[in-house]
C-alpha cells in the first residue's frame, strides 16, 4: 500500500502548487471537488504556451526530461499548453506554432491526478515549480508553422 500513498502525496503537492498559482486557491480546490476545470490566470508564476496537440506531441519527443515542465492537453479542442516561465513571451514570439497567453489570461485546469472535462496533464506539475525551458520549446517547435487563433478557448 505504500505506492498509492506516495502517488497521493505527489498529487497533493502538485495540486497545492497549482492552486497556489491562483489568487484564489480555495476556489480552485472547490472547482476540482466538483470535477470542474479551475480558471488559473497566467502570470506571475507562469505563462501558457498554446499549440496544436499534434505539434505539442511532436515537440514532446524532442524535449529531454530535464527541460520539460507541465503539459496540459485537450484532445477534443486539439490543443496543448506548455507551462513556461513568466518572462518567456519574447523568447517564443517568433515561433509560429505557438501562441503565448498573456498574464491574466485564465488557463482552465483540471487537478493533476485525473482528467476533468476532457483535459488532463500529460506531464503533471511536480509541485516544485519546474517549467518548460522556452529556448528548448522554441527549438522543438521550430519557426513558422501554424499559429493558434487568439480566439481559442483556454
Amino acid at each position: 500500500m505504500a505506492l498509492p500513498t506516495r502517488l497521493a502525496e505527489l498529487h497533493e503537492a502538485s495540486d497545492a502548487w497549482l492552486a497556489d498559482c491562483s489568487p484564489h486557491p480555495d476556489l480552485v480546490r472547490q472547482a476540482w471537488d466538483i470535477d470542474a476545470l479551475a480558471p488559473i490566470p497566467c502570470g506571475p508564476h507562469w505563462l501558457a504556451a498554446e499549440c496544436l496537440l499534434v505539434g505539442g506531441m511532436q515537440a514532446l519527443g524532442r524535449i529531454r526530461d530535464e527541460h520539460r515542465g507541465p503539459l496540459l492537453v485537450d484532445p477534443l479542442l486539439d490543443r496543448a499548453w506548455w507551462l513556461v516561465p513568466a518572462d518567456a513571451a519574447d523568447e517564443l514570439a517568433d515561433v509560429g506554432a505557438v501562441a503565448v497567453r498573456p498574464a491574466g489570461t485564465p488557463l482552465h485546469c483540471p487537478p493533476t491526478g485525473w482528467q476533468a472535462c476532457g483535459r488532463f496533464w500529460l506531464y503533471r506539475p511536480d509541485g516544485s515549480g519546474k517549467l518548460t525551458d522556452p529556448a528548448v520549446l522554441a527549438a522543438a517547435l521550430g519557426p513558422g508553422g501554424y499559429r493558434p487563433s487568439t480566439e481559442a478557448s483556454a
